[in-house]
């Protein structure tokens, strides 16, 4: 009776469990195409953004080709399961529509010459691509990526400054060496450098894990996310930032505390952002090889962010200070534009008193998730994975001024942690500090 599949209490044998979690795998893929369509959809028509729409368009198909291909694999899941790889035919799918090719689209399209205008309708890159580009350029011509907003000769606007550390600008320095020719503009994309970085950060991290059979789920939501194939089209610098996060918490996770203290010290002063994760981090050292381990890599870390930093800071203190610091809090001369339908942005838009709402909340978050450290610090990779994602959540859900693409942060660690669990994680050597 085991060989139709029925077992003699009549329940579901070998044979129809063979079936059944598949089918259960592919309902649930399928309706992370369908959603991640809609949001599609939602793009193409609704967005100011020229580089959204284009995006929108072309992940429309990608999405909608992944959720028919999975709607097929479903119905056949009824009397065989797929074949092995079928569910990696989809990744590939939104891989190739939803970012390889509206990049490629929207750099072509760069070259007509839009950035700068305050036209959203127009810009075939996000701003953020154009300021990072500039801050190499200034870093050339002045030693430092910051200008002097003061000093103008008008009233400074948003897109005269650069709120990322000193690091940010490498990824512009090959269009400020090579640019000045339509194949030079073209080839130097700043969009392109972020997302080599990223990959040859996903590369070593999977080195590092010993190259384990990825789960389709974790590469979904760090790959085939929306937020995650938009921002690699119209942006890209948080990917940039997301690829070393991961790689300095599987470099701590191998106990490696200075390799992982300069990678997330390089991240870090790229994008203040990142330094988020540097408490979780400390965390896992401390946890992992105890006080000497954990002094090691918190002087490694002091000491990579004071070469990064203070060469910069020397050449203009003032606009340094004004660009990195008082501009991301809210304290420039200019306001940032960020907003958001998050909970923290609408909170604090009712007045004073519901910033200081938002505010309380966003610190109770982070008592809450100290507490969390403390009590059970993380021992693994996908330990801290999982807490620097809801950290990171949280800030994004709570703080005034934000952006709903700041999700990316958390879905995409999410994704991770699914991915580093097959990597054969090794617990905690046992220490005595």
């Amino acid at each position: 009776m085991r060989a139709v599949g029925i077992t003699a209490r009549g329940g579901s044998g070998p044979a129809t469990e063979r079936t059944v979690r598949p089918a259960r795998a592919l309902l649930v893929d399928l309706t992370f195409y369908g959603v991640c369509a809609l949001y599609a959809l939602s793009q193409a028509f609704a967005s100011e953004f020229y580089g959204f729409r284009v995006w929108g368009a072309f992940a429309l198909v990608g999405y909608g080709l992944a959720a028919v291909h999975t709607g097929w694999l479903l119905a056949q899941s009824r009397t065989r399961p797929p074949r092995p790889g079928a569910r990696w035919i989809p990744l590939a799918v939104v891989a190739g529509l939803c970012m390889v090719v509206p990049l490629v689209v929207l750099v072509i399209r760069r070259l007509t010459g839009v950035d700068w205008l305050i036209t959203p309708g127009s810009w075939a890159a996000q701003p953020e691509v154009w300021v990072i580009e500039r801050s190499a350029a200034l870093l050339l011509s002045q030693g430092t990526p910051y200008v002097d907003v003061f000093s103008l000769g008008r009233p400074p606007e948003v897109n005269d400054y650069t709120p990322y550390g000193p690091v940010m600008t490498v990824f512009g320095l090959p269009r400020a060496l090579f640019g000045g020719t339509p194949v030079g503009d073209a080839l130097t994309d700043a969009r392109l450098f972020f997302a080599l970085g990223a990959a040859l950060c996903v590369f070593a991290t999977l080195r590092l894990l010993g190259s384990p059979r990825l789960p389709v789920r974790g590469v979904q939501l760090a790959l085939a996310f929306p937020l995650t194939t938009l921002t690699f089209a119209v942006a890209g610098p948080d990917l940039a930032i997301l690829g070393p996060m991961v790689l300095a918490v599987a470099l701590a996770a191998r106990d490696r505390p200075v390799a992982a203290a300069v990678v997330i010290g390089l991240v870090g002063n790229a994008k203040l952002l990142a330094l988020l994760a540097a408490p979780v981090l400390a965390f896992l050292v401390a946890a992992r090889l105890g006080r000497k381990g954990l002094g090691a890599h918190l002087l490694t870390l002091l000491g990579t962010s004071i070469l990064l930093n203070v060469p910069v800071w020397l050449v203009d203190p003032a606009a340094f200070t004004e660009h990195v610091i008082r501009f991301p809090a809210g304290l420039g001369a200019v306001s940032s534009p960020a907003a958001s339908p998050l909970p923290g942005h609408l909170i604090a838009s009712t007045g004073t008193a519901g910033t200081a709402i938002a505010f309380a909340l966003l610190a109770c978050a982070a008592v809450a998730i100290a507490f969390w450290l403390f009590r059970r610090p993380p021992v693994t990779g996908s330990d801290t994975l999982l807490r620097t994602a809801i950290g990171l959540g949280a800030f994004a859900l709570l703080t005034p001024a934000t952006r709903f693409g700041y999700l990316v942060y958390p879905v995409v660690l999410i994704g991770a942690m699914l991915c580093f669990r097959r990597g054969g994680e090794s617990p905690a050597r046992a220490t005595s500090s």
